[in-house]
C-alpha cells in the first residue's frame, strides 16, 4: 500500500504545542548567539544588529514551514550562516521537514544546515578557541540528532495514523456487516411472515367474503360460520409465533420459538387446506427412504403453502394438483398446478409471493418457474437435496 502524504497525518498545532516550539527555539538561540554576542558588540556592533534582524526574520519564516517545508527549512540555515538567532528556526524547521521523510530532502538541508553553520563558526568574532574540527564535529553531532529525531516523530505520526484509520475502517466495517445483517433477518422474517399468514389470512378472507353473501342463513348457521372464522384468526396467531422461530438467541444461537415446519408438515398443511373445502390432491413420489433435510423440507413446504393460497385466492373451487419427486441425487421437484380462475380475486395481495418465493428457491441452490399452460397455472421449483 502506498505511503500516506505527510499531510494526512500531521496532527494540527494547537497553542501549547506552537509555544512550546517557540520557547525551544529561543533557547536554542540564546545557546547558540550569547557565545559571540558580547564579542559582536565589542568588535563589530554592526554584526549585532544583523544578526538580530535576520534571526528576527527567521522567526517569522518558520511559522510558514508546514506550508512550503523545503524552501523554509533551506532559507532559514541559509539564514544561520550570518546569525546565531536564527540557528533556532532553522533547526526547528529542519526537524519539521525530516518528518516528512522524504530522503533526499533531508540529505540537501541537512548538507546546508552543516555548511552555513561552519560558514558562522569561523566568521563569528568570539571568545571560544576549540579547533575547527571540534566545533564541525558538534554541529554534525547536532544535526544528525535533530534529523534522526525528525524523522522519528514522523515515523510515529505516520504509525499512529495508520492504526487509527485501520481502526475507523474496521469498525465501519462492522457497522456495514451488520447493517447487512439486519436487512438480510428483515428479509427472512417478511419472506416467512408473508409464506405463513397470506396462508390462513385468505382463509379467514375467503369465509368472511362468503358471509357477505349469504343471506339465507340461520342463527346457528352464522355461528358455525363465525366460530370457523374465529379458529382460523387463532391459527395465524399461533403461525406467527412459529415465524418468530426463525429469531436465535444472541448467546446460545438456538431457535427462541417452535422450530420451522419440514417437508413431513406438508401432508398437514394439505389435510387443512381440504378441510377448509378446497380440492387438493398430493402426489408424493419422492424415491428415497430417507428423511429429506429440514432446509430442503421447509422450502418445499413453503412453496406448497404459496401455491395453495393462490390457487384458493385466484381459482377458488379449482381443483390443485400437488406432485412431489426426485430423490437424493436429482433433487426434488415439486409442481402445484390448477385451472385459471374467472374474474378478479377479492382477495388483496402485494404480488410478492412468487418473488419471494423465488428468492428462497435461489438462496437454496434451486429455481422456480411459473407458467400458464392450456388454461391451467403451473408452478414448478427444483430444489437440491443437500441444499
Amino acid at each position: 500500500m502506498d505511503r500516506p502524504a505527510p499531510e494526512t497525518y500531521q496532527p494540527p498545532l494547537t497553542w501549547w504545542g506552537q509555544t512550546w516550539r517557540v520557547l525551544l527555539t529561543l533557547a536554542i538561540s540564546a545557546m547558540v548567539w550569547v557565545a559571540a554576542a558580547e564579542a559582536q558588540i565589542e568588535q563589530m556592533p554592526l554584526l549585532f544588529y544583523i544578526d538580530l534582524l535576520v534571526g528576527l526574520a527567521a522567526y517569522v519564516l518558520m511559522f510558514f514551514r508546514r506550508r512550503w517545508p523545503l524552501a523554509i527549512a533551506l532559507v532559514t540555515n541559509v539564514m544561520g550562516a550570518v546569525s546565531g538567532t536564527a540557528q533556532g528556526p532553522a533547526t526547528l524547521t529542519s526537524v519539521s521537514l525530516a518528518t516528512r521523510r522524504r530522503w533526499l530532502h533531508v540529505i540537501v538541508v541537512a548538507l546546508v544546515a552543516l555548511a552555513t553553520s561552519t560558514v558562522y563558526t569561523e566568521t563569528q568574532p568570539s571568545a571560544n578557541n576549540d579547533p575547527a574540527w571540534i566545533s564541525f564535529l558538534a554541529a554534525v553531532f547536532a544535526i544528525s540528532a535533530s534529523m534522526a529525531w525528525g524523522m522519528y516523530i514522523g515515523s510515529r505520526r505516520e504509525l499512529i495514523w495508520t492504526l487509527r484509520n485501520r481502526a475507523e475502517q474496521a469498525e465501519a466495517e462492522q457497522e456495514l456487516r451488520v447493517a447487512q445483517s439486519r436487512s438480510t433477518e428483515r428479509a427472512r422474517i417478511a419472506r416467512e411472515m408473508h409464506d405463513v399468514l397470506a396462508h390462513r389470512i385468505s382463509q379467514i378472507s375467503m369465509h368472511a367474503g362468503a358471509l357477505s353473501f349469504r343471506e339465507d342463513l340461520s342463527a346457528d348457521e352464522m355461528r358455525e360460520s363465525v366460530a370457523v372464522i374465529r379458529d382460523r384468526a387463532h391459527e395465524a396467531l399461533t403461525d406467527l409465533r412459529s415465524v418468530l422461530g426463525v429469531l436465535r438467541d444472541d448467546e446460545t444461537g438456538e431457535p427462541m420459538s417452535t422450530p420451522q415446519p419440514t417437508y413431513a408438515d406438508v401432508p398437514l398443511l394439505v389435510d387443512d387446506a381440504r378441510a377448509a373445502g378446497m380440492p387438493v390432491t398430493l402426489a408424493d413420489d419422492l424415491a428415497c427412504d430417507q428423511p429429506m433435510p429440514d432446509v430442503v423440507g421447509r422450502t418445499l413446504y413453503r412453496i406448497v403453502q404459496e401455491g395453495i393460497t393462490n390457487a384458493r385466492k385466484h381459482a377458488p373451487g379449482a381443483r390443485l394438483t400437488i406432485t412431489v419427486t426426485g430423490g437424493p441425487e436429482d433433487g426434488v421437484d415439486v409442481t402445484l398446478r390448477n385451472p385459471l380462475g374467472f374474474g378478479t380475486s377479492t382477495t388483496p395481495g402485494a404480488g410478492l409471493g412468487l418473488v419471494g418465493l423465488t428468492e428462497r428457491a435461489i438462496l437454496r441452490g434451486g429455481r422456480l418457474e411459473h407458467r400458464t399452460d392450456h388454461g391451467a397455472f403451473e408452478l414448478h421449483a427444483w430444489i437440491p437435496w443437500a441444499a
